[in-house]
């Protein structure tokens, strides 16, 4: 599952990079993808409807059994 989600993360690593920004993988953990957004995308006025409207929504439907996206700041 955790290899699963990785791939997927690496298929939306282009798109986040256009804008500036990067994500990197944390963990998956009770049914949660914990991930870092970074760069431009760390600050960015959008990075809820990134994360709720964008990552989340494409892992849910790639991995049903995802409940949530949390990012995370190390």
């Amino acid at each position: 599952m955790e290899q699963k989600i990785k791939d997927l993360i690496e298929d939306l690593r282009p798109f986040i990079n256009q804008d500036g920004g990067d994500i990197e993988f944390i963990r998956y953990e009770d049914k949660f993808v914990y991930i870092k957004l970074s760069g431009a995308c760390a600050m960015c006025g959008s990075i809820d409807e990134t994360i709720n409207l964008g990552i989340e929504t494409y892992l849910k439907e790639q991995v049903p059994e995802i409940e949530g996206v949390i990012n995370v700041d190390l």
